[in-house]
């Protein structure tokens, strides 16, 4: 099938259009985290507490609705325009699609823009909540470094995949382990928070300015429970992807595992998730010992989709870099 260079085009604009509407959003984000104190968000918790406690007191009684602070009009700004970038990002991810007649993720710069795409669209999911909203910065600074990596260094004009990749596995191996790794990024950012929080709890606050600005974040414990119900559902789908990439293996090249370097892996990576889980259920690894095996996983990753895809030769080499 032709490539259509026009819808080619406007895929590119798209993407790029994204990337610029995310990084209005993150420094809207950012000016809600410098405006927003500790005190605020934990009266916004006690505030939330009380007015469920009413309305199950007394159902008829609504609670007058507080006025909003400056810093919560940044946020639902910040949101607004994560969800336009959201809208254009997919957009660019059909286009390209439609340009090149078969699933856009045949190439690294085309994974890691739906793995993205996955990424923000879980936040969307599991960030609904004001508590949560101040992660969005921490979301979107990874998100839009992997954008600009996709887009410069990684970057492949619309074209067809090679031979190997021609076959009906394409959409469902690969969609299946990009919505898995988008999601991942999340429980990753919520990790490493989480040790940043616990290192500076609310009671060192005033002991420096790191503290302070640590302070605004949401607590420790829902730091935590983000992380782990994240990983909860990113780790059986990124597990089935794993199945299902052996199942194709087989198919193309005659052999279920071959270890070969992308293989080896990505069931290295599979294999420290299930740790961090048993970790988390686990009396005496459920804190900060739990977390950094969350985020060795999410390094594991990074150096799966990258160091494997880009330096290391092997069966996998897909990249597409020209």
């Amino acid at each position: 099938m032709p490539i259509d260079d026009t819808l080619a085009r406007w895929s590119d604009i798209s993407f790029e259009t994204a990337f610029v509407v995310y990084l209005f959003a993150a420094i809207l984000f950012l000016a809600q985290l410098a405006t927003t104190s500790a005190a605020t968000l934990r009266n916004s918790e006690r505030l939330r507490a009380r007015i469920v406690a009413a309305t199950s007191e007394s159902p008829g009684l609504v609670p007058d609705t507080p006025r909003r602070v400056p810093s919560e009009r940044l946020g639902r700004m910040g949101l607004s325009l994560v969800m336009l970038a959201l809208t254009l990002h997919i957009g660019s991810i059909v286009l390209r699609g439609i340009a090149t007649g078969r699933p856009p993720w045949g190439n690294m710069y085309e994974f890691v823009s739906v793995t993205c795409a996955a990424g923000i669209l879980a936040g969307l999911i599991v960030l609904r909540s004001k508590q949560l909203r101040t992660l969005w910065l921490f979301v979107l600074v990874p998100t839009l470094i992997l954008l600009f990596i996709a887009g410069t260094v990684l970057y492949a004009n619309a074209a067809p995949v090679v031979p190997a990749l021609q076959s009906y596995w394409l959409p469902v191996h690969v969609s299946i382990v990009s919505l898995g790794s988008g999601v991942f990024l999340i429980s990753g950012a919520a990790s490493t928070l989480f040790l940043i929080r616990i290192r500076y709890p609310d009671s060192a606050v005033a002991d420096s300015r790191v503290g302070r600005i640590v302070a605004r974040l949401p607590s420790a414990q829902s730091l935590d429970v983000l992380a782990y119900k994240t990983t909860i559902f990113a780790f059986p789908l990124f597990g089935i992807g794993v199945i299902l990439g052996a199942i194709w293996a087989e198919a193309a090249w005659g052999r279920f595992w071959g270890w070969d370097p992308k293989e080896t892996v990505s069931f290295i990576t599979w294999i420290i998730y299930a740790a961090y889980l048993h970790a988390r259920a686990t009396s005496g690894w459920r804190d900060t010992r739990a977390a950094w095996i969350n985020i060795a996983g999410f390094v594991a990753m990074l150096f799966n989709l990258f160091i494997i895809n880009m330096v290391v030769s092997g069966l996998h080499s897909y990249a597409g870099l020209n």
